[in-house]
């Protein structure tokens, strides 16, 4: 994230997805990171063993913006994944976030 001139918050994830909360540099748009962070990842876990080797991200992403108010109950949220997903699948996360900031969306197009 450095190179990026971004500020890295708190990155973290569980088993089929991740999430990253960081501030945006002004120079940088949340595509072009994505692209950076999705490549050089790919690059660096397929230098751990044969088993990573198809490793692949899906197309797409989802990207939200964080007032600095919730900042700490996000940071909360992202170190607590593997308890979250207990509950809650990631599918089911991402459709209720979509529908809580009333973004439109269809299924067709959400999965790959």
């Amino acid at each position: 994230m450095k190179n990026l001139d971004c500020t890295a918050i708190k990155i973290g994830g569980f088993t089929n997805h991740i999430h990253i909360l960081n501030i945006f540099s002004r120079t940088i748009t949340i595509s072009k990171m994505i692209e950076i962070v999705k490549k050089d990842s790919s690059k660096w876990i397929k230098t751990k063993g044969n088993e990573f080797n198809k490793f692949y991200w899906q197309n797409g992403y989802g990207a939200f913006s964080v007032s600095q108010s919730k900042v700490d109950v996000v940071t909360s949220y992202i170190e607590n994944q593997k308890e979250h997903h207990r509950k809650k699948t990631f599918k089911e996360e991402y459709r209720k976030f979509l529908k809580e900031y009333n973004v439109d969306y269809d299924e067709r197009y959400i999965w790959d």
